[in-house]
């Protein structure tokens, strides 16, 4: 028995049932249908499924939480770059429609509409949506190695100094960590220091090095088992202003970002938020909210390490004297992301430990590079993806051969529209080999021939050819399959997909 076919979600948010109904009509062979009747249920559904969903349409008008609403908590949350959106409204004033495209929306079709144009523009959008992100899986393998490497440079560089301040390596890999958690939940709860997800990925790395300065230091000092006396804790304190004084001094790369985040972080991650920290007695946001952040992150690692001079406490007893004020003062929103992530935070911890580098930082840096609007890139990413479809389907159709592309991760089988057509068709099918349109165009021995074709071929070998029958157009066909798989470009390359055309014979 056939496994049942994926199908891509779309969430459809009207508080008409009347408008939800024909929209699952026109859509619900092809897409899984999932409703919402107002905004609210939209956000619970869109905090539910997240990047599952392909698609949400919104309506503007309902009750409430109306479409402009849901895109607001859209864009908060930024669900927004990973979800593309269609508003379709009876409201066909120009404000509205500037206001939805200023909020991020891909497309705006106004009712009453056409099935066909709607059926159209989402498939396009989809598709739209999945080749961008192939995109940036491209530029994510070009500039993945030379990240790798300044991550361990920088890595390298702090763990001397753990070794140094007879500390486990796992201090910097944890500050890393909570950094991390903590500012992906600010991003969340508020828009109050434009925090990018570039950023974030930035201020993770440059955490390790906040305790720089320890370096100079002297060791018995630094490794004094008991508690310091005031003459010996002045000199512990300069550690902060030696580890800024250091990176003031590199002779290049001044103007690098990672260098000044770093600066900012080894200077004033000892701040508080009272005014009662060192070196400088900052208050409030004269402080760097990146060396606000490590602050609470180091000020929670080192409560639960066991250090030469203390035992550690238990990730309950830390939380409770961070929030009761016992280690210092700190933001009130600071505050608030650590209650909400408290529960979950030992946990992912420990996941993000055992998974090694986060290679979602890299996926989010890029796609936000890619999205920037220093680099009009939505723009222009649009306009080259555009101008391919056209050309492809311009070719196909005059050739009167059907045209694929297929991609491994995911896996996503594209077509062109005439193709698409002739072969009765979506022009984008998710996991096609359990599509059973697709199975059964050909029988199961023919796909695992033509899989076996695919799988003899190399980087320098990657031209294919296949001959079989097909059902086409209510009969049976031969024809060949001539093909070209694509490879990575790794030491040990690895196969990424095929693109090819059908002929007949």
């Amino acid at each position: 028995m056939r496994e049942q076919r994926y199908k891509q979600k779309i969430l459809v948010v009207d508080d008409s049932e009347m408008n939800r109904a024909i929209l699952s009509e026109m859509l619900g062979e092809e897409y899984e249908i999932i409703e919402a009747e107002n905004g609210v249920q939209a956000i619970a559904l869109l905090q539910k499924y997240e990047s599952e969903l392909s698609l949400v349409l919104l309506d503007i008008v309902m009750p409430e939480m109306d479409g402009f609403g849901v895109l607001s908590v859209m864009n908060q949350r930024h669900w927004i770059s990973e979800v593309p959106v269609i508003m379709i409204s009876a409201e066909s004033a120009f404000t509205h429609m500037e206001r939805a495209y200023d909020l991020g929306i891909t497309d705006y079709i106004n009712r009453p509409f056409d099935a066909r144009v709607v059926h159209r523009r989402v498939v396009n959008t989809i598709l739209l949506y999945a080749k961008q992100k192939k995109l940036i899986g491209l530029v994510e393998d070009q500039i993945h190695e030379k990240e790798k490497q300044s991550k361990l440079m920088v890595d390298i560089l702090s763990h001397i100094v753990e070794f140094r301040n007879g500390e486990s390596g796992l201090h910097v890999l944890h500050i890393r960590m909570l950094t991390d958690l903590l500012l992906k939940k600010l991003i969340q709860i508020t828009d109050q220091y434009q925090i990018s997800r570039a950023d974030i990925a930035l201020i993770g790395t440059a955490s390790a090095l906040h305790d720089i300065g320890k370096i100079g230091i002297d060791e018995a000092v630094l490794n004094k088992p008991g508690r310091l006396t005031d003459e010996e804790f002045a000199i512990m304190k300069t550690h902060s202003m030696i580890g800024a004084k250091m990176l003031a001094e590199l002779p290049i790369h001044q103007n690098e970002p990672l260098v000044k985040t770093a600066y900012e972080i080894c200077r004033w991650h000892h701040e508080r938020y009272d005014g009662r920290g060192y070196p400088d007695g900052l208050k409030g946001d004269e402080i760097p909210i990146a060396a606000q952040i490590v602050a609470l992150a180091d000020v929670y690692d080192a409560l639960t390490s066991e250090r030469v001079y203390k035992k550690a406490f238990s990730h309950e007893v830390a939380i409770q004297m961070i929030l009761d004020n016992q280690c210092g003062v700190f933001n009130p929103l600071l505050m608030q992301c650590l209650r909400e992530i408290a529960d979950t935070l030992q946990e992912e911890l420990r996941i993000s430990a055992q998974a090694g580098e986060n290679q979602e930082e890299m996926h989010e840096a890029v796609e936000e590079l890619l999205l920037s609007e220093d680099l009009n890139a939505p723009d222009r990413l649009v306009e080259l993806l555009d101008y391919e479809r056209t050309k492809y389907n311009f070719f196909a159709e005059i050739s009167q051969e059907i045209r694929f592309e297929y991609t491994q991760t995911p896996a996503v089988l594209t077509l062109s529209a005439w193709s698409a057509e002739r072969l009765k068709l979506p022009e984008v099918i998710m996991e096609p080999m359990h599509d059973e349109k697709v199975l059964a165009i050909s029988g199961n021995s023919d796909w695992k021939n033509l899989k076996r074709e695919i799988l003899k071929t190399t980087p320098q070998n990657p031209v294919f050819r296949y001959t079989c029958e097909i059902s086409l157009e209510e009969e049976t066909k031969a024809v060949q399959i001539i093909g070209r798989t694509i490879w990575s470009g790794d030491e040990k390359p690895q196969y990424k997909g095929v693109f090819g055309k059908i002929m007949d014979v």
